[in-house]
């Protein structure tokens, strides 16, 4: 069976709009500082997000700005990309 271009499109289309939301990629932005991820994300906790682990640091934990391998970011983000919380490290 040989599809036409007008026929493609629509199979194209039609496999785009059945994509539902929840099953796009998150936007994750990390920063350098601390008051910068505040300044991108206002009233939102600030996480420390540890790309090697897959993990994340809340203030006040052990590991929190700790690293070479982390950024800060919006605490939503983080959960929205699939990053989950440390419960390890509490002070």
């Amino acid at each position: 069976m040989r599809l036409n271009f007008r026929g493609w499109s629509v199979a194209v289309l039609a496999l785009v709009s059945c994509a539902s939301p929840g099953a796009m990629a998150q936007v994750l932005t990390p920063f350098r500082s601390e008051s910068q991820a505040q300044r991108h994300c206002p009233g939102e906790t600030i996480v420390w997000l540890d790309f090697g682990r897959g993990r994340y640091y809340s203030k006040g934990q052990r590991r929190y700005a700790s690293g070479t391998t982390g950024s800060f970011v919006c605490r939503h983000e983080a959960r929205d990309s699939g990053y989950r919380r440390s419960r390890l490290g509490l002070r």
